[in-house]
């Protein structure tokens, strides 16, 4: 059925007036061209939306059908329009991050993007490194590891070493590596990180069977804790080493894997897109 959107905005706020006048000086016209709007509508639909009583309307029952659906439908409207400022149309833009990326690096820095890109809607979605782009409807993922993931476009993002640390009560029993063979040595679900720096340590990898955290977040409050050493990205610590809570007993790190800036190759980036790729490469001089 095709109606005109005049007579039923012109309906939908007399419903809500409960008056034509009152509804004519919202729609900035005549009470007598909303009074016009409403029967011509009441024409098409053949019910009556209104019963006119002395003192102003009352809404019938098909009025009262009628009304939470349009006022649904002009407020959808509304916010759609409101995506647009001048000739810019506001792009949602939804990422993934990995935790220990997003507290560490992405947070802090998020004002700046926002600041330079006023027209995007970023909305960030954490996880621990397990993201099916595809799935859960994401623009771009940043992620960790080698880059080597099947139909994905991996643009490298930034190095993160990582070594060993610890709870100022820990610390001070750890003067050289060999020194965190005796302490409990805690996981994350990558088995050969351990093993990569006790080997650049020089020294026989220990079997290692603490407890395993899939988050590095918790990881570092394990640690802060003084649950044991755990292996972390020290450079997206920066807060906790300020602070006092974790600290770096040995210089020593080694290198797993970085963090990537992902997308499905097969989808060509969008201007959202493109704008949070240059910002990112550009924060981190890239």
């Amino acid at each position: 059925m095709d109606l005109p959107l005049n007579a039923l905005r012109a309906f939908q706020v007399s419903a809500r007036h409960l008056s034509f006048t009152r509804a004519a000086q919202e729609l900035n016209l005549t009470q007598a061209a909303v009074s016009q709007h409403v029967k011509n509508l009441e024409a098409r639909l053949g019910v009556a939306l209104f019963r006119r009583v002395p003192r102003g309307l009352v809404l019938t029952d098909e009025g009262l059908a009628l009304v939470p659906v349009l006022s649904e439908s002009f407020d959808r409207i509304a916010t759609a329009l409101r995506g647009y400022r001048g000739k810019v149309r506001r792009q949602v833009l939804s990422v993934g991050v990995v935790g220990t990326f997003a507290v560490g690096w992405l947070l802090p820095r998020m004002r700046d993007f926002q600041a330079l890109h006023p027209h995007v809607d970023l909305r960030v979605f954490s996880n621990n490194n397990r993201v099916d782009l595809a799935a859960e409807g994401l623009d771009l993922a940043i992620r960790f590891g080698d880059g080597n993931w099947h139909g994905i476009d991996a643009q490298p993002l930034l190095s993160a070493p990582l070594s060993p640390v610890c709870s100022p009560g820990v610390a001070p029993r750890l003067r050289a590596p060999r020194d965190a063979l005796r302490e409990p040595l805690l996981r994350s679900y990558r088995p050969d990180e351990w093993p990569a720096w006790f080997a650049a340590a020089g020294l026989e990898p220990p079997l290692v069977q603490g407890s395993m955290f899939d988050s590095s977040l918790v990881l570092a409050d394990a640690a802060a804790q003084g649950a044991g050493l755990a292996l972390l990205p020290v450079r997206l610590f920066e807060r906790e080493f300020r602070s006092g809570r974790l600290l770096r007993p040995f210089a020593l790190e080694v290198e797993t894997g970085r963090y990537w800036l992902t997308r499905i190759a097969s989808r060509r980036p969008n201007a959202a897109m493109q704008a949070f790729g240059a910002w990112m490469r550009g924060a981190l001089e890239i």
